[in-house]
């Protein structure tokens, strides 16, 4: 998966089974301070694709596709802050919501409270999101990190994503 320098090596889909494995079994130790940042799309496989969806990676590229991460203002980890967004040129479509840890493996739980579209930063319009039923709450069973590098992490839906760091926590 990574060299020993935490470079983005080859990510083959059956190292990163291998690794997905290892990590339901043993749990991975992942802490949230490793996860803050904001990370850019690089490789998407479906659920139960044996192949990349290259287009897909590609499209959400074009719209500068985040999803950032951070611990709660106050700098509590335990409370995440955490925000997907999509942008068109001057024009960005956000997710916001909390988030949290939740088991050895562990699992990133989030839900989205709001909705805004902005326009070179000037907001358009917000709305607020009902909060999702337990049993369809959004997360990302977390497989690996390299902080303010890379990582892979496997959606609700069932598809895994490996996300690049775009811009480290300040």
């Amino acid at each position: 998966m990574s060299d020993a320098t935490g470079n983005l090596g080859s990510a083959d889909l059956a190292s990163i089974l291998k690794r997905e494995e290892q990590a339901r079994r043993n749990g991975t130790g992942i802490q949230a301070a490793e996860l803050q940042g904001e990370w850019s799309p690089q490789k998407l496989w479906s659920k139960g694709a044996k192949q990349e969806s290259y287009s897909q990676a590609k499209l959400l590229q074009w719209l500068n596709a985040r999803l950032s991460i951070r611990c709660a203002a106050d700098g509590d980890c335990a409370n995440l802050q955490v925000c997907n967004s999509v942008s068109l040129g001057p024009l960005r479509l956000r997710f916001n919501g909390p988030g949290r840890l939740q088991g050895k493996r562990p699992l990133l739980c989030f839900h989205f409270e709001s909705l805004t579209l902005e326009l070179s930063g000037l907001s358009l319009f917000q709305r607020a999101l009902p909060k999702p039923k337990p049993e369809r709450t959004p997360f990302f069973a977390l497989i690996a990190v390299q902080q303010d590098q890379w990582l892979l992490a496997r959606g609700r839906g069932g598809g895994l994503a490996l996300w690049r760091i775009k811009k480290a926590p300040d």
